[in-house]
């Protein structure tokens, strides 16, 4: 525990007790939400994505601790271990740096070195690597070694220089210095193959070379994609021809003997074989590592806007998923999400039935008062906005607004829609998701695999166990902020409270079902599979709305209830040092909970801005150099943002016209779902039905 805290504290800015202290926790079973929410005195109010990024240094330093245990035990047991090497291996603070002070001594069996050594010839190479004999001395010498597997004097030579080579390598200076030199000096070069297809995915990497210290991590994700299909080949290149002049002057230049050359081969041949593949196979994975990372944040933060869109209350709603030739699915959902009726109509191409289907839109409108419409942006979705904005000229007012369909196949085909649908129809079960992610998008999303929410970049191109990780600590720590009704939340929003899980989830809806609704959190203990220890975790996170207690449907902790009740005897809470002393509570506590008991029930997406309906439609034929649009960003990725306007394809908004300020990144700006009400159209390409949008002027 000492050494890891050591280790803990030169990789993060928390100190030595905050340390031990979140390390006590996590070993206790207590979840990353609840000690960023609950245990703030503990952690000196570290917040859950420090947590979790503490959480993940904390594990790299326990593989590294372990990694050097198992490395002394086999140095030790096969007798290679001294002081010396025993300090190196404590002092190394990397993975890298450790296998690096490992590799000579790991055992080899088909190498050209290992060969050599069992052809008795290390002492040849010994004599080599001092470089005090001449050539024809040297030479003289290796007839010594000819026997056995050893024909003759050449084999004797190039087994000596193989066995230089192999050592050579193998030195933690030389890959270190190598290692440095790659990445900050090394380019990328890629090439078209036999394979490559003109004006293809890969056509602006026909014949491109980038620094590989500055590539961004899309241009590398979209180049090993290429390279993965066979149509660019990729390698790393440095000036070799100088590294070689500098291994001269630098290995060499105290050696007077002409044997020199001979030891200079057998470097060069350590250099081109060995030493810069294996440096040259570190980068790649270390260039991928940072792709993968900087994507799967990408993804995170737009997973991030996505689900804490605000919902849409106190509406019915009707969730339309458009398609031609198999029509129009409608689903209507009530105020609180529930499905109430359905239909199928045919407003779009080849059929055209627009005064059957306005006939059925309107019956729908009138019977359940619905006082809007998500559309879904797949196929046909242009045209079934244009049935729309002509609805609302022909006196049917239904406004609307347009979603991402993106994942409402995938769910509406999932084991979970058939458990909450199982009398209907895929599609219909499609056009309520549809409808959910207007009505509640997080409570709706929840239930799809967040790889198929059609946001971010090349994420089937990532680490998937990574990107899998990191999208589940996401949703958690979303779902946890925002808290979750237990009389009311699907299993599979149950199943991010800290502390439950799937099978407890799943438990809670049967025991409401069976039971009725809750009336306090402490009535959740009655739930199969959900101790005291889970209880505590997730009860902070759970609401109950009509609850016996105010205290019920707020964030605050039923281990807090108690000082929460003292707080009434106070008439002027803002001196929260005092009261805090006088109740025997943290201040950092106390405060969350004189926050939550302001505004019982609160959702922290009420704040922002509302999802944003329409009557009319944009006509790209209509648009010119200049127009003035409005729109919603649909996704964002790290050379801009693709904006929904109206139109068939979303219209892009490249980095570069975002601000007029230089920005690295256009999540410093835009978000999902942002609502953008003025954008300017800088070009049109009707041809590909392209839009180039910009927010520079406006």
């Amino acid at each position: 525990m000492q050494n890891l805290t050591a280790l803990l504290a030169k990789k993060n800015t928390l100190n030595q007790t905050q340390i031990k202290n979140i390390l006590t926790l996590l070993d206790k079973g207590d979840t990353i939400p609840f000690i960023a929410r609950y245990r703030k005195e503990l952690t000196g109010g570290a917040d859950d994505e420090q947590l979790r990024l503490f959480h993940d240094v904390y594990l790299s330093a326990k593989r590294l601790l372990e990694r050097k245990e198992e490395i002394l035990h086999i140095l030790k047991e096969r007798e290679h271990l001294d002081v010396k090497l025993q300090t190196q291996i404590q002092e190394a603070e990397s993975m890298t740096a450790l296998e690096d002070i490992y590799r000579p001594y790991k055992e080899k069996k088909n190498t050209r070195a290992a060969t050599a050594i069992k052809q008795e010839l290390e002492p040849l190479a010994n004599i080599l690597q001092s470089a005090k004999l001449t050539k024809e001395e040297f030479t003289r010498k290796a007839k010594q070694f000819v026997r056995g597997e050893v024909k003759d004097v050449a084999h004797a030579i190039k087994g000596a220089q193989d066995i230089v080579a192999e050592r050579y390598a193998e030195q933690p200076k030389e890959r270190e210095v190598l290692r440095q030199m790659v990445q900050r000096h090394g380019n990328i070069e890629v090439k078209a193959t036999k394979h490559f297809t003109e004006n293809g995915s890969f056509k602006n990497y026909k014949a491109h070379t980038e620094k590989a210290a500055y590539i961004p991590s899309h241009r590398y994700l979209a180049i090993k994609r290429g390279e993965k299909e066979k149509e660019l080949s990729v390698k790393l290149t440095i000036d070799t021809e100088r590294y070689l002049e500098t291994l001269k002057r630098y290995k060499l230049r105290d050696y007077m003997g002409s044997s020199k050359s001979l030891l200079l081969e057998a470097y060069k041949d350590g250099f081109k074989r060995l030493l810069y593949p294996s440096i040259e196979r570190e980068v790649f994975a270390l260039l991928k590592e940072k792709a993968d990372a900087a994507a799967i944040g990408v993804f995170g933060k737009n997973m991030t806007q996505l689900f804490m869109s605000p919902p849409v209350t106190g509406k019915v709603l009707l969730g339309v998923d458009p398609a031609y030739r198999t029509g129009c699915k409608l689903a209507v959902i009530d105020e609180n999400g529930k499905y109430l009726d359905h239909a199928v109509i045919y407003p779009v191409p080849p059929r055209d039935e627009y005064d059957k289907s306005r006939d059925v839109v309107a019956k729908l409108v009138k019977k359940y008062n619905i006082q809007g419409a998500a559309i879904g942006n797949g196929t046909a979705s242009n045209e079934t906005q244009a049935f729309f904005a002509k609805l609302n000229s022909d006196g049917v007012s239904i406004p609307y607004t347009v979603v991402s369909e993106a994942g409402a196949s995938v769910y509406s085909a999932s084991a979970i829609a058939a458990r909450e649908y199982p009398d209907l129809d895929v599609t219909i079960r499609g056009a309520i998701s549809i409808a959910g992610r207007v009505r509640d998008p997080m409570a709706t999303l929840v239930k799809i695999d967040p790889k198929s929410l059609g946001i971010g970049q090349y994420q089937h191109d990532v680490d998937q166990k990574l990107l899998e990780r990191k999208l589940h600590e996401g949703v958690e720590s979303l779902v946890n902020a925002v808290g979750v009704d237990v009389n009311s939340a699907s299993a599979s929003l149950l199943s991010y409270v800290a502390g439950v899980g799937m099978k407890v989830a799943e438990n809670i809806v049967k025991h409401r079902e069976n039971e009725g609704a809750f009336d306090s959190k402490k009535a959740v203990l009655k739930v199969k599979g959900l101790g005291a220890k889970a209880y505590e975790q997730a009860a902070g996170f759970l609401r109950i709305r009509e609850g016996k207690s105010i205290f019920d449907n707020t964030g605050i902790h039923p281990e807090s209830y108690a000082v929460a009740k003292a707080l009434e005897k106070y008439n002027d809470l803002s001196d929260t040092k005092r009261i805090a002393e006088e109740l025997n509570v943290g201040e950092p506590t106390l405060r969350d909970i004189i926050k939550e008991l302001a505004k019982p029930g609160f959702d922290p997406r009420e704040e922002l801005p509302s999802i944003p309906f329409k009557q009319g439609l944009t006509d790209i034929n209509a648009l010119r150099e200049g127009s003035i649009v409005s729109g919603v960003v649909r996704n964002i990725a790290d050379f801009g943002a693709f904006v929904d306007i109206g139109l068939k394809n979303d219209g892009m908004i490249h980095i570069s016209e975002i601000s007029q300020q230089r920005i690295k990144h256009p999540l410093e700006v835009l978000s999902v779902n942002q609502y953008l009400p003025r954008v300017e159209v800088i070009s049109i390409d009707l041809e590909k039905n392209k839009v180039g949008l910009s927010l520079k002027e406006v």
